[in-house]
C-alpha cells in the first residue's frame, strides 16, 4: 500500500449507533468528492463503508472508522479502516465467501465490501477483535498530452 505524503491527519469517527453509521457515510462521501472520485465510485465507497462500519456495530460490539486522504505525488485515494475490540471473526474463510451474510447489513458482507475497493485486508483473531482497511484511488483518465501520465 502507498503511503500519505503530506497528509493532514486521519479523521476518527466513533461508531456505536445508527445515527454515528449515518455520519461515518456522510463523511466518507464527502472526502471521496473533495479528492475527485466520480460519482459510481464515491457510491461503491460509501456502501463499502456503510457494510464495514454496520458490521462493526452489530458483530464487534461498536468500535471506531478511520478515514485517510491518501495521495502517492501520481494518485489520490482514500483508506478507511474499521476497528473494533469485539469476538474477532472465528471463520474468516468462510466470512469472505460470496453471498455469505448474518443479516442486517446491505447483505453484501466482507467478499462484496472488497469487490468494491481496490485494497482490502481483514486483520482478526477470535477474542481480539477486527480490523478492516479498504483502500480505494481514484480512476485517472491518461492525459493526451505527449509526454504526460
Amino acid at each position: 500500500m502507498m503511503r500519505p505524503s503530506g497528509q493532514a491527519p486521519a479523521t476518527s469517527l466513533p461508531i456505536g449507533s445508527d445515527a454515528d453509521l449515518a455520519w461515518v457515510r456522510q463523511q466518507v462521501r464527502q472526502y471521496a468528492a473533495q479528492l475527485g472520485f466520480g460519482l459510481v465510485q464515491q457510491t461503491k465507497l460509501v456502501t463499502a463503508a456503510s457494510e464495514l462500519a454496520r458490521n462493526t456495530l452489530v458483530h464487534g460490539g461498536g468500535g471506531q472508522a478511520e478515514i485517510t486522504a491518501l495521495d502517492d505525488g501520481r494518485s489520490r485515494g482514500l483508506r478507511m479502516r474499521f476497528t473494533d475490540q469485539g469476538p474477532g471473526i472465528r471463520d474468516l474463510e468462510l466470512a469472505m465467501t460470496d453471498g455469505y451474510t448474518t443479516g442486517g447489513g446491505l447483505g453484501l458482507g466482507l467478499s462484496g465490501a472488497k469487490r468494491l475497493v481496490h485494497e482490502f485486508h481483514v486483520d482478526t483473531e477470535p477474542g481480539r477483535g477486527t480490523t478492516v482497511t479498504a483502500v480505494a484511488w481514484v480512476t485517472q483518465v491518461p492525459s493526451s498530452r505527449p509526454g504526460a501520465g
